[in-house]
Protein backbone atom coordinates (compact mmCIF):
# COMPACT_ATOMS: atom_id res chain seq x y z
CA UNK A 1 0.00 0.00 0.00
CA UNK A 2 1.37 3.30 -0.65
CA UNK A 3 1.91 5.98 1.34
CA UNK A 4 -0.46 8.22 -0.41
CA UNK A 5 -2.98 5.53 0.75
CA UNK A 6 -1.94 5.53 4.11
CA UNK A 7 -2.53 9.20 4.94
CA UNK A 8 -5.82 8.94 3.05
CA UNK A 9 -7.06 6.40 5.36
CA UNK A 10 -5.56 7.71 8.22
CA UNK A 11 -6.81 11.34 8.26
CA UNK A 12 -10.67 10.44 6.86
CA UNK A 13 -10.88 8.11 9.62
CA UNK A 14 -9.79 10.33 12.16
CA UNK A 15 -11.91 12.96 10.50
CA UNK A 16 -15.05 10.68 10.73
CA UNK A 17 -14.57 8.67 13.73
CA UNK A 18 -13.75 12.16 15.59
CA UNK A 19 -17.26 13.35 14.53
CA UNK A 20 -19.24 10.34 15.16
CA UNK A 21 -17.76 9.66 18.72
CA UNK A 22 -18.17 13.31 19.49
CA UNK A 23 -21.67 13.51 18.40
CA UNK A 24 -22.21 10.48 20.84
CA UNK A 25 -20.73 11.74 23.52
CA UNK A 26 -22.37 14.95 22.99
CA UNK A 27 -25.64 13.15 23.77
CA UNK A 28 -26.44 12.85 20.47
CA UNK A 29 -29.37 10.21 19.64
CA UNK A 30 -29.20 8.65 16.40
CA UNK A 31 -32.85 8.24 13.97
CA UNK A 32 -33.09 12.46 14.48
CA UNK A 33 -32.86 15.55 12.42
CA UNK A 34 -29.40 16.41 13.76
CA UNK A 35 -28.08 12.45 13.49
CA UNK A 36 -29.21 13.18 9.59
CA UNK A 37 -26.72 16.52 9.33
CA UNK A 38 -24.53 14.31 10.92
CA UNK A 39 -24.55 11.32 8.57
CA UNK A 40 -24.73 13.72 5.47
CA UNK A 41 -21.26 15.39 6.61
CA UNK A 42 -19.73 12.45 7.59
CA UNK A 43 -20.08 10.97 3.97
CA UNK A 44 -18.10 14.20 3.12
CA UNK A 45 -15.13 13.50 5.19
CA UNK A 46 -13.56 11.32 2.19
CA UNK A 47 -13.81 14.31 0.00
CA UNK A 48 -12.25 16.81 2.63
CA UNK A 49 -9.08 14.71 3.26
CA UNK A 50 -8.60 14.23 -0.87
CA UNK A 51 -9.03 18.17 -0.95
CA UNK A 52 -6.54 18.20 2.16
CA UNK A 53 -3.99 15.95 0.63
CA UNK A 54 -3.89 17.24 -2.90
CA UNK A 55 -4.30 20.80 -2.40
CA UNK A 56 -1.52 21.22 0.43
CA UNK A 57 0.69 18.77 0.41
CA UNK A 58 0.97 16.69 -3.12
CA UNK A 59 -0.75 19.11 -5.31
CA UNK A 60 -1.90 17.26 -8.13
CA UNK A 61 -5.00 17.89 -10.20
CA UNK A 62 -8.05 16.12 -8.38
CA UNK A 63 -10.05 15.60 -11.73
CA UNK A 64 -6.82 13.17 -12.80
CA UNK A 65 -6.11 11.43 -9.54
CA UNK A 66 -9.93 11.01 -8.77
CA UNK A 67 -10.93 9.92 -12.01
CA UNK A 68 -14.11 12.56 -12.31
CA UNK A 69 -14.79 12.24 -15.51
CA UNK A 70 -18.77 13.50 -16.94
CA UNK A 71 -18.23 11.99 -20.35
CA UNK A 72 -21.43 9.34 -20.36
CA UNK A 73 -21.45 5.97 -21.15
CA UNK A 74 -23.11 3.07 -21.10
CA UNK A 75 -21.81 1.52 -17.72
CA UNK A 76 -23.40 4.68 -16.32
CA UNK A 77 -26.77 3.21 -17.09
CA UNK A 78 -25.88 -0.36 -15.88
CA UNK A 79 -24.56 1.74 -12.06
CA UNK A 80 -27.58 3.41 -12.13
CA UNK A 81 -30.06 0.27 -12.85
CA UNK A 82 -27.62 -2.71 -10.97
CA UNK A 83 -29.32 -1.35 -7.70
CA UNK A 84 -32.67 -1.91 -8.12
CA UNK A 85 -32.30 -4.96 -9.76
CA UNK A 86 -30.35 -5.76 -6.47
CA UNK A 87 -32.94 -4.98 -4.37
CA UNK A 88 -35.44 -6.96 -6.43
CA UNK A 89 -33.69 -9.78 -6.58
CA UNK A 90 -33.40 -10.12 -2.90
CA UNK A 91 -37.03 -10.73 -1.91
CA UNK A 92 -37.81 -13.93 -3.76
CA UNK A 93 -33.82 -15.59 -1.54
CA UNK A 94 -35.47 -13.71 1.81
CA UNK A 95 -38.58 -15.73 1.31
CA UNK A 96 -36.01 -18.73 1.72
CA UNK A 97 -35.61 -18.26 5.49
CA UNK A 98 -37.82 -19.39 7.75
CA UNK A 99 -40.10 -17.46 9.18
CA UNK A 100 -40.50 -14.88 6.64
CA UNK A 101 -42.83 -14.36 3.69
CA UNK A 102 -44.01 -12.62 1.00
CA UNK A 103 -46.49 -9.86 2.21
CA UNK A 104 -48.17 -7.42 -0.27
CA UNK A 105 -49.21 -5.66 3.19
CA UNK A 106 -45.31 -4.12 3.17
CA UNK A 107 -45.49 -4.53 7.35
CA UNK A 108 -41.81 -5.10 7.24
CA UNK A 109 -41.69 -1.38 5.50
CA UNK A 110 -43.84 0.05 8.13
CA UNK A 111 -42.04 -1.25 11.27
CA UNK A 112 -38.80 0.01 9.89
CA UNK A 113 -40.40 3.43 9.62
CA UNK A 114 -41.75 3.67 12.73
CA UNK A 115 -38.38 5.17 13.77
CA UNK A 116 -37.78 7.83 11.57
CA UNK A 117 -41.50 8.86 10.77
CA UNK A 118 -44.12 10.27 13.52
CA UNK A 119 -47.36 8.08 13.79
CA UNK A 120 -49.39 10.97 11.77
CA UNK A 121 -46.76 10.73 9.05
CA UNK A 122 -47.08 6.78 8.99
CA UNK A 123 -51.01 6.81 8.79
CA UNK A 124 -50.85 8.76 5.71
CA UNK A 125 -48.34 6.66 3.92
CA UNK A 126 -50.66 4.03 4.90
CA UNK A 127 -53.20 5.74 3.39
CA UNK A 128 -51.70 6.39 0.46
CA UNK A 129 -50.17 3.00 -0.04
CA UNK A 130 -54.00 1.35 0.17
CA UNK A 131 -55.38 3.84 -2.03
CA UNK A 132 -53.05 3.42 -4.91
CA UNK A 133 -50.32 0.47 -4.22
CA UNK A 134 -49.36 -0.13 -7.91
CA UNK A 135 -49.11 3.92 -8.60
CA UNK A 136 -47.11 4.05 -5.33
CA UNK A 137 -44.77 1.47 -6.26
CA UNK A 138 -44.42 2.38 -9.63
CA UNK A 139 -44.20 6.35 -8.56
CA UNK A 140 -41.23 4.97 -5.96
CA UNK A 141 -39.60 3.48 -8.86
CA UNK A 142 -39.29 6.51 -10.43
CA UNK A 143 -38.69 8.75 -7.91
CA UNK A 144 -36.00 6.91 -6.33
CA UNK A 145 -34.00 6.54 -9.90
CA UNK A 146 -34.03 10.35 -9.94
CA UNK A 147 -32.76 10.88 -6.22
CA UNK A 148 -30.52 8.51 -6.86
CA UNK A 149 -29.33 10.11 -10.07
CA UNK A 150 -29.43 13.37 -8.47
CA UNK A 151 -29.30 14.44 -5.01
CA UNK A 152 -28.45 11.58 -3.61
CA UNK A 153 -25.13 11.13 -6.44
CA UNK A 154 -24.20 14.10 -5.19
CA UNK A 155 -24.26 13.17 -1.43
CA UNK A 156 -22.28 9.74 -2.46
CA UNK A 157 -19.63 11.73 -4.67
CA UNK A 158 -18.19 12.83 -0.68
CA UNK A 159 -17.53 9.12 -0.61
CA UNK A 160 -16.41 8.17 -3.55
CA UNK A 161 -14.34 10.86 -5.18
CA UNK A 162 -12.42 8.84 -1.86
CA UNK A 163 -12.73 5.37 -2.12
CA UNK A 164 -13.36 5.07 -6.00
CA UNK A 165 -11.19 8.04 -6.83
CA UNK A 166 -8.33 8.56 -4.58
CA UNK A 167 -8.05 5.42 -2.62
CA UNK A 168 -8.81 3.08 -5.64
CA UNK A 169 -6.36 4.96 -8.09
CA UNK A 170 -3.68 4.37 -5.06
CA UNK A 171 -4.26 0.75 -4.60
CA UNK A 172 -4.47 -0.14 -8.67
CA UNK A 173 -0.24 0.35 -8.39
CA UNK A 174 0.10 -2.27 -6.04
CA UNK A 175 -2.95 -4.67 -6.68
CA UNK A 176 -5.13 -6.21 -8.86
CA UNK A 177 -8.73 -6.43 -9.49
CA UNK A 178 -9.98 -8.23 -6.61
CA UNK A 179 -6.85 -7.62 -3.90
CA UNK A 180 -8.02 -3.92 -4.56
CA UNK A 181 -11.76 -4.47 -4.32
CA UNK A 182 -11.51 -6.24 -1.14
CA UNK A 183 -9.00 -3.90 0.46
CA UNK A 184 -11.28 -1.26 -0.62
CA UNK A 185 -14.09 -2.88 0.78
CA UNK A 186 -13.11 -4.02 3.99
CA UNK A 187 -11.79 -0.41 4.54
CA UNK A 188 -15.17 1.31 3.77
CA UNK A 189 -17.19 -1.19 5.76
CA UNK A 190 -14.75 -0.69 8.68
CA UNK A 191 -14.87 3.92 7.96
CA UNK A 192 -19.07 2.84 8.32
CA UNK A 193 -18.43 1.29 11.82
CA UNK A 194 -19.15 4.42 14.63
CA UNK A 195 -22.45 5.12 12.63
CA UNK A 196 -23.42 1.26 12.75
CA UNK A 197 -22.98 1.14 16.41
CA UNK A 198 -25.10 3.97 17.51
CA UNK A 199 -27.73 3.07 15.33
CA UNK A 200 -27.17 3.49 11.48
CA UNK A 201 -28.70 0.40 9.06
CA UNK A 202 -28.77 -2.10 12.13
CA UNK A 203 -30.77 -0.23 15.09
CA UNK A 204 -31.07 -3.60 16.57
CA UNK A 205 -28.07 -5.34 15.78
CA UNK A 206 -25.69 -2.27 16.63
CA UNK A 207 -22.38 -4.33 17.07
CA UNK A 208 -23.60 -7.74 14.62
CA UNK A 209 -24.60 -5.21 12.32
CA UNK A 210 -21.28 -3.17 11.94
CA UNK A 211 -19.64 -7.02 10.99
CA UNK A 212 -22.58 -7.04 8.24
CA UNK A 213 -21.64 -3.88 7.09
CA UNK A 214 -18.11 -4.84 6.55
CA UNK A 215 -19.36 -7.92 5.00
CA UNK A 216 -21.71 -5.92 2.89
CA UNK A 217 -18.89 -3.39 1.39
CA UNK A 218 -16.54 -6.25 0.50
CA UNK A 219 -19.25 -7.70 -1.27
CA UNK A 220 -20.39 -4.87 -3.22
CA UNK A 221 -16.90 -3.61 -3.73
CA UNK A 222 -16.29 -5.40 -6.76
CA UNK A 223 -19.10 -4.21 -8.62
CA UNK A 224 -18.05 -0.86 -7.39
CA UNK A 225 -14.92 -1.05 -9.00
CA UNK A 226 -15.94 -2.43 -12.19
CA UNK A 227 -18.50 -0.45 -13.25
CA UNK A 228 -15.53 2.85 -12.11
CA UNK A 229 -12.70 1.12 -14.35
CA UNK A 230 -15.43 0.28 -17.18
CA UNK A 231 -16.97 3.32 -17.07
CA UNK A 232 -13.28 5.45 -16.11
CA UNK A 233 -15.58 7.84 -14.26
CA UNK A 234 -15.86 7.90 -10.44
CA UNK A 235 -19.26 9.74 -11.12
CA UNK A 236 -20.45 6.99 -12.29
CA UNK A 237 -19.57 4.77 -8.98
CA UNK A 238 -21.73 8.09 -7.42
CA UNK A 239 -24.76 7.09 -9.35
CA UNK A 240 -24.39 3.86 -8.39
CA UNK A 241 -23.74 4.81 -4.85
CA UNK A 242 -26.52 7.08 -4.72
CA UNK A 243 -29.04 4.50 -6.27
CA UNK A 244 -28.54 2.34 -3.48
CA UNK A 245 -29.40 4.49 -1.07
CA UNK A 246 -32.27 5.43 -2.58
CA UNK A 247 -33.74 1.95 -3.91
CA UNK A 248 -32.46 -0.11 -0.89
CA UNK A 249 -36.02 -0.04 0.95
CA UNK A 250 -37.54 -1.63 -1.89
CA UNK A 251 -35.65 -5.01 -0.78
CA UNK A 252 -38.31 -5.19 2.67
CA UNK A 253 -41.22 -3.79 0.98
CA UNK A 254 -43.08 -7.13 0.21
CA UNK A 255 -41.79 -9.01 2.98
CA UNK A 256 -43.33 -10.24 6.48
CA UNK A 257 -41.09 -11.56 9.11
CA UNK A 258 -37.34 -11.84 9.65
CA UNK A 259 -34.37 -8.50 10.39
CA UNK A 260 -32.46 -6.40 8.89
CA UNK A 261 -29.44 -9.20 9.59
CA UNK A 262 -31.26 -11.81 7.40
CA UNK A 263 -34.01 -9.51 4.28
CA UNK A 264 -33.30 -6.83 2.56
CA UNK A 265 -29.95 -5.83 0.62
CA UNK A 266 -27.94 -4.93 3.43
CA UNK A 267 -29.08 -8.52 5.14
CA UNK A 268 -27.69 -12.19 4.21
CA UNK A 269 -30.67 -12.34 1.15
CA UNK A 270 -28.92 -9.36 -0.53
CA UNK A 271 -25.26 -10.81 0.55
CA UNK A 272 -26.54 -13.76 -1.70
CA UNK A 273 -27.25 -11.66 -4.51
CA UNK A 274 -23.85 -9.51 -4.55
CA UNK A 275 -22.05 -12.97 -4.22
CA UNK A 276 -24.15 -14.56 -6.95
CA UNK A 277 -23.01 -11.32 -9.09
CA UNK A 278 -19.28 -11.65 -7.43
CA UNK A 279 -19.11 -14.98 -9.14
CA UNK A 280 -20.19 -14.12 -12.54
CA UNK A 281 -17.38 -11.01 -12.29
CA UNK A 282 -14.67 -13.81 -11.11
CA UNK A 283 -15.55 -16.12 -14.18
CA UNK A 284 -14.92 -13.63 -16.43
CA UNK A 285 -12.29 -13.16 -18.62
CA UNK A 286 -8.54 -11.52 -16.81
CA UNK A 287 -8.36 -9.25 -19.42
CA UNK A 288 -11.84 -7.42 -19.10
CA UNK A 289 -10.83 -7.00 -15.31
CA UNK A 290 -7.83 -5.44 -15.60
CA UNK A 291 -7.92 -3.46 -18.89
Amino acid sequence: MTKRAINFIVLTFGLSWVLAIGFKLLGGKWNTELALIIAVIYMFCPLISVLILEKFFYHNQIKETCGINFKLNIWFVVGWILPLIISFASIPIAKLFPNVEISYSMETLFDRLKDTLSSQQLEQLKQQIESSPISFITFGVIQSLFAGATINAVAAFGEEIGWRGFLYNELSKKFNFWQTAVITGFIWGLWHMPLILQGHNYPKYPVLGSIWMIIFCVLYSPIFNFIRKKSGSVIATSILHGTINATFGFSILFLKGGNELIVGVLGISGFIVLAIIDTILLLLPKEVLEV
